[in-house]
């Protein structure tokens, strides 16, 4: 690839995403679709600039307006993104949208339409598509007034514009002036699409718009902060694949933990841990279609056991693909260096024994506020739930995908106690036939084992694993789990030294292990967005509500302009990690719901 040049990388933060809930690009503020992959959320990407330089593909489109403020905002209540540009000679706005059409089957279509506010102003537009990754030896020819963009073994794309293209390589190039109030659009899409006809751009548009604010006006949140809640649910209905049901846990590969550095991951998959949570985010604002829609497509996981020993995958693809072998694209230079570039993920080859929490978690949930589990869904949740008896005093990976040692790790064995504890109360509420002696004599040597032997006298509060010292920061889900009192003495202790050891500035770290046989990796991380929002529910729930409330403004001030938040936080608030990321924004609605209320005075109706 050509010489890497970060700064011609734009910063995480510094995009908006708009998406079909089939595929989803990324936008920067400079007017740049720098990262697209096409005609699948985990396709080979055709614009991926924002690992590389502009030679990886990229799709600029901006006035020629240098000193002018550029801002981004969504079109309210919806994925539809404007990029604007406010100078003093003219005002322009692009506007960004994968149209949502009547067909879940319709391959994504990216469509691109610039209007000049006020003044006049001089357009540039360059789309150099990039199959494969970048790997495949891309064309550009013309077609009529169109061009079209060839690679071996790969879709040809067509570019269309109601304003002339020309050529420059392989490249679709435009340069154009526009009056106040004149505009131009550029569609980019299958070869044979037929939005290319004249005139349906403004019909994609409205009916795109209205597609949104119908879905997120199904909102029952009333609250404080609606806006950011709305935002995170809208992110969230956006990494949903429309077909499947299944849930991505981020809309991209690549980008850096740490800055420069080696942690990069692929995150355009579905993380039962991740999508179980987001069922819990979804019904908590009433979306019941997305959360059945969610453990329909996880029953088609489990429902082909034959009834031998039920395997159950951490991660999967959108399509329900098993293997994920990881592939690293060393032509890639990374954002801003960070090497390698890996797309694929091995980590479905691991252990995760908490993942069984979190699915009879959802399970659980959608029985009590969506569709009633089937005959033979209970039946594949009496298999998860005696393999959880059989497994639960095994060594794992852990939550966070550790690629070191294995150990008995405290969120593992929580979530084993609440596989077993969601399996039971369902069975109890449904009176469905279940082994409850087994069971409860199960649950209760779990809860035993948790107390004896990851609480640490010497240190006063849990520990990570067993025979460890360390905290970590998903052992806040423990009262959010319903394990543990949000205000139990040995609870609060623990809460003082998450805050002590873990917390800066209310970013909170997932641990601070300088062993490298914890992760197996290099260098450090950021702070994880996700955890920061369990603690500021942790606070709320042990009574500390001012102090939550303050945490909770903080962290909202460190979204992108946009409302959204990658997965991570480096030490000056900025983002790191694979954006927009789904566990972040769940977490958001999550502490939101819990703390207004509580600053309301009120008492929840809705228990989980």
């Amino acid at each position: 690839m050509a010489d890497h040049h970060s700064e011609r990388q734009s910063a995480i933060d510094a995009h908006g995403i708009i998406g079909d809930m089939r595929s989803a690009a990324l936008v920067n503020d400079k007017g740049s679709v720098d990262f697209f992959c096409w005609p699948e959320f985990d396709s080979p990407s055709i614009f991926c600039s924002l690992l590389d330089t502009p030679e990886a593909g990229i799709f600029q489109l901006s006035p020629d307006l240098p000193d002018a403020r550029r801002e981004q905002i969504y079109l309210p209540d919806t994925n539809v993104l404007q990029t604007r540009w406010l100078s003093d000679h003219a005002v322009v706005e692009v506007t960004d949208l994968l149209p949502i059409g009547d067909n879940e089957d319709d391959l994504p279509l990216l469509m691109r339409r610039v209007r000049v506010v006020s003044g006049t102003a001089t357009l540039r537009m360059r789309c150099a598509v990039r199959h494969d990754y970048a790997r495949a030896a891309t064309t550009a020819q013309m077609d009529g007034d169109d061009v079209v963009f060839t690679a071996p073994d790969q879709p040809s794309m067509r570019l269309n514009s109601d304003h002339p293209l020309t050529l420059d390589g392989a490249a679709a190039t435009a340069e154009f002036t526009l009056e106040q109030g004149q505009s131009a659009a550029f569609l980019l899409g299958a070869i044979d699409d037929s939005r290319f006809q004249e005139g349906a751009a403004q019909l994609c548009i409205e009916r795109t718009l209205k597609f949104w604010r119908d879905w997120i006006g199904q909102s029952n949140y009333r609250g404080r902060w609606r806006e950011m809640v709305n935002r995170s649910a809208l992110a969230l209905k956006l990494l949903t694949s429309r077909k499947h049901g299944a849930i991505l846990a981020a809309a991209t590969f690549g980008l850096p933990e740490t800055a420069g550095g080696e942690r990069n991951w692929d995150y355009r998959y579905t993380w039962i841990r991740d999508a179980s949570f987001t069922v819990y985010a979804f019904m908590r604002l009433g979306f019941v279609t997305e959360a059945n829609a969610y453990m329909k497509w996880l029953r088609g996981r489990v429902s082909d056991c034959n009834g031998s020993p039920m395997k159950l995958n951490i991660l999967y693809a959108v399509d329900g693909r098993q293997e994920l072998p990881e592939t690293e694209l060393t032509h890639f230079a990374g954002h801003g260096g960070a090497k390698p570039v890996r797309i694929g993920n091995q980590a479905y080859e691991q252990v995760q024994l908490d993942i069984f929490g979190e699915l009879m978690d959802a399970v659980y949930l959608v029985n009590k506020y969506g569709d009633a589990i089937s005959h033979e869904g209970w039946q594949h949740a009496v298999q998860v739930v005696d393999q959880v008896c059989e497994t639960w005093q095994q060594k794992d990976v852990g939550i966070w995908e550790m690629r070191g040692e294995q150990h008995h790790f405290l969120h593992s064995r929580l979530m084993c106690w609440v596989a077993l504890d969601r399996a039971i109360r369902l069975a109890s509420k449904r009176s469905l036939p279940a082994p409850f002696a087994r069971w409860d004599e199960t649950r209760q040597a779990i809860y035993a084992d948790i107390w004896e032997n990851f609480w640490n006298e010497e240190r006063g509060h849990f520990v990570q694993y067993m025979g460890g010292t360390a905290l970590d920061g998903s052992m806040l889900l423990m009262p959010l789990v319903r394990f543990v009192s949000a205000k139990d003495p040995r609870w609060l202790a623990t809460l003082e030294a998450i805050q002590k050891s873990l917390v800066r500035d209310g970013m909170v770290y997932r641990y601070r292990n300088d062993d490298a046989q914890i992760d197996g990796l290099a260098g450090t991380e950021g702070a994880f967005a996700a955890c920061s929002f369990w603690y500021v529910e942790c606070l709320a729930r042990a009574g500390q509500v001012e102090k939550a409330h303050l945490e909770f403004e903080q962290l909202l001030r460190y979204a992108n302009p946009l409302g959204l938040y990658a997965e991570e936080f480096d030490s000056h608030a900025r983002h790191l990690g694979n954006t927009p990321q789904a566990l972040s924004h769940l977490a958001l609605i999550s502490a939101a719901s819990f703390l207004d209320r509580k600053l309301s005075g009120e008492k929840s109706s809705w228990q989980p």
